[in-house]
């Protein structure tokens, strides 16, 4: 009978412990916002190409424009570098890095806040 009830006991706690909050590991991404991450990486990397008034390509210079066309971009910046539709063209500027396109594809998945 006391084998029965520690061994209830155990499996109560340790249902319980489960549970807890605190002992629960969030992987939780933090929010990606166009202001603060997106628009200084396409200003790195994107401009003056695609930036009005020099720029002569699609503008993606403001919310709109990228979120229009962010599926494209992300596309593009994965390709090969040595893929003639690869950007930025010919390495003018510095390539998205990983980390950079996975912040892109994560603002996505976040529904592109501004």
């Amino acid at each position: 009978m006391k084998k029965t009830a520690l061994f209830c006991t155990a499996i109560f706690a340790m249902l319980c412990l489960q549970n807890c909050s605190s002992s629960k590991k969030t992987s939780k991404v933090a929010t990606i916002s166009y202001a603060t991450q997106i628009a200084p990486m396409m200003q790195a990397s994107c401009a003056p190409c695609h930036f009005p008034p020099d720029g002569k390509k699609q503008a993606l210079n403001n919310y709109e424009t990228v979120k229009s066309h962010v599926a494209e971009v992300i596309a593009r910046v994965k390709l090969p570098q040595a893929d003639p539709k690869f950007m930025p063209f010919k390495n003018k500027k510095p390539a998205f890095t990983e980390a950079e396109v996975a912040v892109l594809e994560n603002w996505v998945k976040q529904g592109m806040p501004q």
